[in-house]
């Protein structure tokens, strides 16, 4: 094991609940070292797998967690919140006029100058030319149908979006507890 002598910038750990699976996939749960360790030491988390290195105080010396389990259940069986990354998550983070995934904000289904609301059924992303062009109009009367009709999602379907979108660096110790399309190794 390499002892460090000064804390370091990285080395998250991937936060499970306590039947094992990530909290969130998209953005995936995980924790800064410093919060990691502050939960080993308050006893509410359970270390599954750790790194290689070191961190030590004056009383204690701790191996750095990369996989870490709540010790209490997290429901997930709640309503998300109604948030711009959300909506985008659900949209597949493509705008649903077109299909870009550049440029990207929200468009009102029903403009809100028709009476439209902000609201889970009534959001779409788009991308700004094609929210420019529909402006103040119905997307029938402006000529562009909706890919995907706006929904309000729940928790586990925002979930199953996030599978679809690994971050761009995955520890080795992390794999065995997500559950992307990634190709095994024989």
């Amino acid at each position: 094991m390499q002892a460090l002598h000064r804390p370091p910038s990285g080395w998250p750990a991937l936060v499970l609940n306590a039947d094992f699976r990530p909290l969130s996939y998209y953005p995936l749960s995980i924790w800064p070292w410093e919060d990691v360790v502050k939960a080993v030491y308050q006893d509410r988390v359970d270390v599954i797998s750790t790194y290689d290195k070191v961190v030590r105080s004056p009383s204690m010396e701790i191996v750095l967690p990369s996989v870490i389990a709540l010790k209490s259940y997290v429901d997930q069986d709640r309503q998300p919140a109604f948030t711009r990354f959300n909506v985008f998550l659900r949209d597949g983070f493509t705008c649903q006029y077109c299909g870009a995934s550049a440029e990207l904000t929200f468009d009102h289904v029903v403009p809100r100058s028709r009476g439209g609301r902000t609201t889970w059924e009534n959001i779409v992303a788009a991308c700004s030319p094609c929210n420019l062009r529909k402006g103040g109009r119905t997307p029938d009367q402006a000529g562009m149908p909706i890919r995907r009709a706006p929904h309000r999602p729940s928790a586990w379907q925002l979930q199953e979006f996030g599978r679809k979108f690994p971050p761009h660096y995955l520890h080795q110790s992390w794999l065995d507890y997500l559950y992307w399309d990634i190709e095994l190794e024989p």
